[in-house]
């Protein structure tokens, strides 16, 4: 295995723009001596120069010395041909995201670098098992999918496709250790870890959306204040481009040949095309000003009035007491009748336990009632039933948002589905689950990662949210994970390996 903590470690980076010019930064000051080439004239040269401005922010801000940032410099070489490569222990590929370009890639450099170089591709979506067959030695050939930007974010993915040696996973690991990075290991499949665990937030978002189940905005709310994302998921849109997003999520149910759990929605096809695309063309599902600010959407206003009578399941009783309403020990003709389904509708619910559909409302216990609380209707829910409802969840000043009728309300389906795709990612081996979750909280930025999601719930939940949304849609979307049934049956952790 190569020696990947040698002082005169040599690597060298081909394509020289953001993605490369970071890998050449991280690995420059980790002591690397790092060498760069680029088949654009000029290109190279700037991306040293933007490396030293980087470094001087850096300094400025008493982050590194001035005399680590001018050692960090002296590592970095422009090489004028792939020849120049012949030194390297590893060679990091950045350039045009084509398969056919990277194999001829790496075809040049088997000619120059010796037999022990690792060649690894930064590529986001394309086979390294198709670029590493173009290669007389397939076996040296790896995926090292970074994260833009580079210094910032401490992830890298490695993935090993069908041929890829072991130690040559275990090389680029230990490489990704020596400059901080968090290295984890994946199959050779489509969307590798963070792409593909990224399949559960956005894709099933729009899917409540579509059904008119709640606006953009409150959607977003929901995800936020009460499941605790940091950024709602027409926030990320925007913030990535909708483009961008949709063309990754068509990718990826077209590789996964239909999967219906990565199935894209029609919403964003002609959103596109209409070049709503966020922040970068100014509008998205947000309009944004010159100072890159969202517009802020107003909630709507709490209703006054009193709710009278309430007749309320017993996970519901300590709220509703605590808010001063008047609780019935029956449900009455004339009560506000307050259910907390998991997984099934306002309208199944009231109808399984005999309570008048139109007098019923209900609330999402999942993630407690603490930062905002979503009250959801039957379709025949009297206006003044639900606007009574709102007034009581809100007197204590905990916002409400009011959602039209769904299966698993919004957070349980949304992370109910993050936390099925992740199970599905680790039962499938395409990652152990501690890479699993270690990939998603640094680079997808979610509060935890899919498996501690579902435990912090509670596997027995998340496993009863899916299977009512399975039987209420009867869509293969929504089946349960094996990974997910037996861990939840047996009482065990989703982290739990095998």
């Amino acid at each position: 295995m190569l020696d990947i903590q040698r002082p005169d470690l040599v690597a060298g980076v081909a394509g020289s723009g953001t993605m490369g010019r970071g890998i050449v930064q991280v690995l420059a000051q980790c002591g690397v001596r790092a060498l760069v080439f680029d088949a654009k004239p000029g290109a190279a040269q700037a991306a040293q120069d933007a490396i030293g401005k980087s470094l001087a922010g850096l300094v400025q801000k008493g982050r590194v010395s001035q005399a680590d940032a001018d050692k960090t410099l002296a590592r970095i070489e422009i090489v004028d041909s792939l020849a120049a490569f012949k030194p390297c222990h590893v060679v990091i590929e950045a350039i045009v995201e084509l398969l056919a370009p990277k194999q001829e890639l790496f075809k040049a450099l088997e000619a120059v670098v010796s037999d022990s170089c690792i060649l690894a591709s930064n590529t986001s979506s394309l086979s390294v098992t198709a670029m590493a067959a173009a290669c007389s030695r397939p076996g040296r050939v790896a995926g090292y999918h970074f994260f833009n930007p580079v210094p910032v974010m401490k992830i890298v993915e490695v993935v090993e496709g069908e041929l890829t040696e072991p130690w040559v996973g275990d090389a680029l690991s230990a490489l990704a250790r020596r400059y901080g990075h968090k290295p984890v290991r994946c199959k050779d499949t489509p969307g590798f870890i963070i792409n593909h665990a990224g399949r559960g937030y956005v894709p099933e978002s729009l899917r409540v959306l579509q059904e008119g189940v709640a606006d953009f905005a409150t959607i977003d709310r929901i995800l936020v204040d009460a499941a605790g994302f940091r950024l709602g998921p027409f926030g990320l849109l925007d913030l990535v481009g909708l483009d961008v997003a949709h063309g990754v999520m068509k990718s990826m149910h077209a590789q996964y040949f239909q999967e219906p759990k990565y199935q894209p929605s029609y919403l964003s096809d002609p959103r596109v095309a209409a070049g709503l695309l966020g922040r970068k063309t100014g509008r998205g599902w947000y309009r944004y000003g010159k100072d890159g600010v969202a517009e802020k959407i107003p909630e709507q206003k709490t209703p006054s009035g009193s709710s009278g009578l309430v007749w309320c399941v017993p996970e519901l009783k300590d709220l509703l007491t605590r808010l001063g309403a008047k609780i019935e020990p029956k449900p009455t003709p004339d009560c506000i009748c307050f259910v907390a389904p998991l997984g099934q509708d306002a309208t199944g619910t009231a109808l399984q336990l005999a309570l008048d559909p139109s007098r019923t409302v209900a609330i999402d216990p999942l993630f407690g009632f603490g930062k905002r609380r979503t009250l959801m209707t039957t379709p025949v829910t009297r206006p003044e039933v639900r606007d009574a409802a709102h007034a009581l969840l809100a007197c204590d000043g905990v916002p409400v948002s009011v959602i039209r009728d769904s299966a698993g309300f919004v957070a349980q389906r949304v992370v109910g589905h993050i936390v099925n795709v992740g199970c599905d990612i680790v039962q499938q081996r395409i990652a152990t689950p501690e890479d699993l979750d270690s990939a998603v909280v640094l680079g997808l930025n979610y509060p935890r990662g899919p498996l501690a999601m579902g435990d912090a719930v509670g596997a027995p939940k998340i496993l009863a949210v899916l299977e009512a949304m399975h039987a209420f849609y009867q869509e293969p979307r929504y089946r349960p994970s094996p990974w997910l049934k037996r861990r939840a049956k047996l009482g065990i952790s989703l982290l739990t390996p095998e």
